[in-house]
């Protein structure tokens, strides 16, 4: 909910002050052209900007240099964004480290013990009491100077919190994200009276690894929703079709919200095809990249997840394709369809069933309301990597269940030109609720909302 009582969903990506939209914000080379981007991400329906205080994969945008000297010109350039930002009605989920290039770059890095920094070893960074130090004080200055805008959505206190970070041991997880927390939220508190959502962030194969690590990212008192980074070797890193890394993300999703506490919202903060473009140099064809992006995001909002996850480009350059733009407008029609702020929603994929097992299917509900999308399995293709447009529609029975007796309202809604296909009306009798759609083709997302 925004200040306002609004409803508010996280539809956006990652970006960063480095790549080529916001790149004129740097000693404020093209401020028109940064602005300009940003209208036409609220003209797409984008929300939030997940980002990094500073980008660590070069030598000239570190936030402090030395440690405690916060650098003028990136103190502006974040100054300028959170103005345009306000200006423009974006928000912006961020943390304070560019985690992944710091400890590829350590040697680099300010907080390196060699150049004056506090810290004798990447591998101590959550564990030396003075870096800690040095954290809070780049986090106080954060907070002072930019935690009274509502520009700032939340904290995400640590990119990818990794027992690396620790020695190797995953014993401090809960008692770091205290710290952090406890110092971010009691500065709020005191300087604003209320303090923004937080979260940590997880590589998400890490659960693997240390599966005690769901306690904190999933389950921690003081974290307001969890979030997780989507990456799965066999799907999502380096995908062979656009069907299977969206079953993935149904699948990775469900076990997410397993984990999490009750009305804690989840959301995936990072995703993308990883190992194609670092490991292999290579980058997506449009068309397959428009519809592996538009299948996980409605794969990430039906199974329960809190808007369509946050890609991280890996295209060169780093930008969303206007293909993707659009998929984003066309689900932000769709999340007026259902009434958020009554909506307890519980994953249903596995729970819903269809009469047709050529689609597959993701559904989240509550007793009163539920959204389902249907994707179409058996109809591929160039060389069986997209989904068929052409293929023969098919008639799909469908059955949510846990629904209160009643009729229900169900919407069902073009996901590829973002408009209102049909309208159904339904009745739900000894709590299960069953209806057919007429004609499904590719794939579909149904609305259901109980009428009075």
């Amino acid at each position: 909910m925004t200040e306002d009582g609004l409803p508010w969903t996280p539809v956006g990506q990652n970006d960063a002050i480095t790549w080529p939209e916001l790149e004129g914000l740097f000693r404020r080379k093209n401020l028109a052209a940064v602005e300009e981007y940003l209208v036409y991400l609220t003209q797409h329906g984008v929300t939030c900007l997940r980002l990094m205080l500073e980008y660590a994969q070069g030598e000239n945008r570190y936030f402090e240099k030395p440690v405690g000297r916060f650098q003028p010109n990136m103190v502006r350039l974040w100054d300028d964004l959170f103005a345009l930002c306000a200006k423009h009605g974006l928000r912006i989920l961020l943390t304070p480290f560019d985690t992944f290039w710091m400890w590829l770059r350590w040697k680099y890095h300010p907080y390196n013990k060699h150049l004056g920094g506090p810290c004798a070893g990447r591998r101590k960074l959550l564990l030396c009491p003075q870096t800690i130090a040095a954290i809070k004080t780049r986090l106080t200055f954060v907070v002072e100077r930019w935690g009274g805008s509502g520009v700032l959505f939340a904290w995400d206190l640590w990119n990818e919190m990794h027992p690396a970070h620790m020695g190797n041991s995953a014993d401090r997880f809960a008692a770091v994200a205290t710290e952090l927390s406890q110092h971010v939220r009691d500065l709020e508190l005191r300087l604003y009276g209320r303090s923004h959502p937080q979260t940590i962030s997880l590589f998400g194969p890490a659960l693997h690894t240390h599966p005690t690590l769901a306690d904190t990212i999933f389950r921690h008192p003081l974290l307001d929703f969890s979030s997780t980074h989507f990456y799965d070797p066999a799907t999502l890193d380096h995908p062979r079709n656009t069907i299977d890394p969206a079953i993935k993300v149904g699948e990775l999703v469900r076990e997410a919200l397993e984990h999490t506490s009750v009305n804690r919202p989840f959301f995936d903060s990072e995703h993308g095809p990883i190992h194609l473009f670092k490991n292999r140099r290579y980058t997506l064809a449009t068309t397959f990249d428009d519809e592996y992006f538009r299948h996980m995001q409605w794969a990430h909002l039906a199974s329960g997840g809190a808007g369509g996850g946050l890609r991280w480009p890996y295209r060169h350059p780093h930008t969303l394709t206007p293909g993707m733009r659009q998929a984003q407008k066309n689900m932000v029609g769709f999340l007026h369809l259902i009434d958020w702020s009554t909506f307890r929603r519980k994953n249903l994929n596995h729970e819903i069933t269809i009469s047709e097992p050529a689609f597959a299917v993701f559904g989240c509900a509550d007793d009163t309301q539920a959204i389902v999308w249907l994707l179409r399995q058996n109809a591929r293709y160039q060389r069986k990597r997209l989904v068929d447009p052409a293929a023969p529609p098919l008639a799909v029975q469908v059955q949510v269940p846990f629904l209160k007796d009643g009729t229900y309202l169900v919407q069902v809604w073009d996901t590829q030109e973002g408009t209102m296909q049909n309208q159904l009306r339904a009745e739900s009798r000894d709590g299960s609720c069953t209806f057919t759609v007429p004609a499904v083709r590719t794939d579909m997302a149904l609305a259901l909302t109980r009428t009075a």
